[in-house]
């Protein structure tokens, strides 16, 4: 095995992140132990059932009128490293606040599907969100 395929293997692999592939339809094509580990579905589970597994209710309608236009036009507006912050769905039904970054996946022109990698920081946000809290008590009391 080269680095190259060393260095896939080790990423693919990893629990740390959440690594998950769509195909046009946004079926689940992969889903690697960070997935697993963040959402708390098994591959068996996961791998050929729609992101809707992992996509709150309420913001569904939204995801999928921009995964549409992406897999028709070829061009997102989060497809230049930008990084994106949305709540997910676990497998218990929690929400948690998920940062990620998605490219695409091409064959020659034509769109095949996505890639995304994802983080879990619910910990992060709700430690900002608490300090915001708290430096607006702060500055209504002093004034």
């Amino acid at each position: 095995m080269n680095r190259f395929e060393q260095l896939g293997e080790a990423l693919l692999t990893s629990s740390s992140d959440a690594i998950v592939a769509t195909d046009r339809e946004g079926r689940i094509t992969f889903w690697n132990p960070g997935a697993v580990r963040i959402f708390g579905f098994a591959e068996s589970e996961a791998v050929g059932q729609s992101l809707d597994l992992i996509i709150p209710e309420n913001l569904r309608a939204r995801h999928w009128e921009g995964f549409r236009h992406t897999m028709q036009t070829g061009i997102s507006r989060y497809g230049d490293g930008d990084l994106l912050s949305v709540p997910g769905l676990s497998r218990d039904g929690r929400r948690i606040s998920v940062e990620f970054t998605i490219v695409m996946l091409r064959d020659g022109e034509a769109v095949t599907g996505t890639v995304a990698v994802m983080r879990d920081v619910t910990k992060r946000f709700a430690e900002t969100r608490e300090l915001k809290r708290q430096l607006a008590e702060a500055g209504q009391r002093k004034g």
